[in-house]
């Protein structure tokens, strides 16, 4: 079998297989990559010793580390892992609704195989996808993922390499899609060994984490070849469907060729070889409607990328909240939720107070589809980046809660829920670590309070990320879902997702077909989806609603609601909503 690696900092390389050294050497044809023939088998360990190292340091793309990030690698058969059961679902994003999930805090044990057990709850939903949180390999049992350090590796704790293809072989089998949430900004603060191996990161630039990869710096034609290798290989060894790109706009790249135009190419080629419908989501903050513009126009070629901005305005209209980055959307918070229902982007050149300038650039509705968006209502970071993990569900009646899965589900955007938001969960979604270094887990605890004491927290108050029992309350309650106003609410998403999945109107990409009429001071909000009316009422008082037409009847409605009247006015009672169609 052959071993190769990338090291061209170092004047010699060994690799340590199982109780054997052997040396390796140059390969001629690749600068800085060295290579040996061994004999190995299927769960070998090895390592590689750089110039004087004494203990050896696991591959960079190892796809298996049994004992964590610090340990060796495991052979593992790249053969052995795609799935070979039934053929992946070839649903287009257009017509997906998506499913964002943690493996560590689906089931309280915390594995892909306890998930896939789950699967029957999605399917029954009417979900499309599923899109896992990172499941690269981090130190330590639990953690959201985003301190992933070896990123061709699958976390042992969740199952492994083996448990994820086992994963996707069973949600393919399910009827279900499998999207993967992959981060290239950065790697997590412990357990990295990569910069012993090559320039991984560069002082060029600096992020929030430090330095930054290097997609630009000397050396970086092979770093980028990494990551984009790793990224294909979740589709192309796993059968994974599509990928989510962590916080795009923290990617440091001043070339010609964008990392993210270079990965899109290789996905949709990737896609046309295997005939299977590929995608790519991005995570930004920048309100540019270039990163999901075809690459033939100038853009970067996503296929699609969240929407943060539907995302705050909702959040404003359903809580009243202002602060931090809410405050650009508080003062009109329906008005602000109108414009991205139409516009995409509430940001679009205008002024932002969060940030102290102008932000975001114009969606061209006549290019730009619909589905370019993902929509929702709650996500891990809205959730768990707040002081207390708290849900919408901990401070909103199920009324409200209905009201927001309504405007989500049948609104322009592809759809994605939180896990647990279906049923209005009662648990929390804590921010949780299991850092194995004493002084970091310190030192992520008290930043941690630190950084919620400036908005008035105390201390005390603020989950220790590193107590088992805050991972713990994160876990889903399964026995909820059949519990009283819970099922009510699952039962109305259920609903929600046939509606979308039935009417070709709430599927319609055309942005500027949207209309919305929407009351501030009344607290109501109406759209047409085409011959579909959707009414939101986010007051406690009963509103009438003039839909512009009669000829429509109730479709599905949270309260039970009178067919309109022969002037197309609909009386819906507080805190409620409705679908109508003709």
């Amino acid at each position: 079998m052959q071993f190769e690696v990338w090291a061209p900092l170092t004047g010699h390389v060994a690799m340590r297989l199982d109780e054997a050294t052997y040396d390796m050497a140059p390969d001629p044809d690749r600068d800085g990559w060295w290579v040996v023939e061994a004999p190995a088998a299927d769960g070998s360990r090895y390592g590689f010793l750089l110039g004087g190292d004494t203990v050896p340091r696991p591959d960079p793309r190892g796809r298996r580390l049994p004992d964590g990030p610090d340990g060796l690698s495991a052979v593992i058969a790249p053969a052995a892992l795609a799935p070979h059961g039934a053929p992946p679902p070839r649903v287009p994003l257009q017509d997906a609704v998506l499913y964002e999930l943690h493996v560590g805090t689906f089931t309280p044990e915390g594995t892909f195989d306890a998930a896939a057990e789950r699967l029957g709850h999605l399917t029954g939903l009417g979900v499309t996808h599923v899109e896992l949180m990172p499941v690269c390999s981090f130190p330590g049992r639990h953690g959201w993922g985003y301190d992933g350090v070896a990123p061709w590796s699958v976390h042992e704790p969740y199952g492994g390499p083996a448990g994820l293809a086992r994963f996707v072989e069973a949600a393919h089998a399910a009827g279900l899609g499998v999207v993967l949430d992959v981060v290239h900004n950065h790697l997590g603060p412990s357990g990295n060994h990569l910069p012993a191996f090559g320039p991984y990161f560069t002082e060029t630039h600096h992020t929030p984490w430090g330095a930054a990869v290097n997609l630009d710096a000397p050396g970086s034609d092979e770093v980028r070849a990494y990551f984009l290798g790793s990224a294909v290989a979740w589709l192309r060894d796993y059968g994974v469907d599509g990928l989510r790109l962590d916080a795009v706009h923290a990617l440091a790249d001043g070339r010609a060729l964008p990392f993210l135009e270079e990965l899109a190419a290789a996905v949709d080629a990737l896609a046309a070889e295997s005939g299977r419908p590929l995608f790519l989501i991005a995570e930004s903050d920048q309100c540019d409607p270039r990163t999901t513009t075809a690459r033939g126009s100038g853009g970067l070629g996503l296929h699609a990328q969240w929407n943060d901005d539907f995302h705050h305005a909702l959040h404003c209209a359903l809580t009243g909240e202002s602060q931090g980055y809410y405050g650009d959307f508080a003062a009109t918070p329906l008005a602000a939720l109108a414009k991205t229902m139409t516009r995409a982007f509430f940001h679009d050149g205008t002024w932002s107070s969060f940030r102290g300038r102008t932000h975001g650039r114009p969606v061209d509705r006549r290019r730009t589809p619909a589905h370019r968006f993902l929509g929702y209502t709650q996500t891990h970071d809205q959730i768990g980046n707040r002081a207390l993990g708290d849900r919408l569900s901990a401070s909103l009646s199920p009324g409200l809660l209905a009201c927001a899965a309504t405007v989500a589900l049948t609104g322009p955007f592809v759809p994605m829920l939180f896990m647990g938001e279906e049923w209005g969960a009662g648990t929390p979604w804590q921010y949780f670590t299991d850092h194995p270094d004493p002084d970091l887990a310190e030192a992520v605890r008290n930043g941690r309070r630190r950084e919620f004491a400036a908005h008035g927290w105390k201390a005390e108050e603020i989950p220790d990320p590193q107590d088992p029992a805050t991972r713990d309350r994160s876990c889903l309650d399964w026995t909820e879902p059949g519990q009283g106003a819970h099922a009510r609410l699952l039962a109305w998403y259920r609903t929600l997702v046939t509606l979308r999945r039935t009417h070709p109107d709430l599927r319609d990409p055309d942005l500027a077909a949207v209309r919305v009429a929407f009351d501030e001071e009344r607290r109501w909000l109406t759209f047409r989806r085409g011959d579909v009316r959707v009414v939101v009422n986010l007051s406690s008082e009963p509103a009438t609603i003039a839909l512009g037409r009669n000829g429509v009847r109730v479709l599905a409605a949270w309260e039970p609601l009178e067919q309109p009247g022969p002037d197309g006015r609909v009386h819906v009672p507080g805190e409620s909503a409705a679908v109508l169609g003709p």
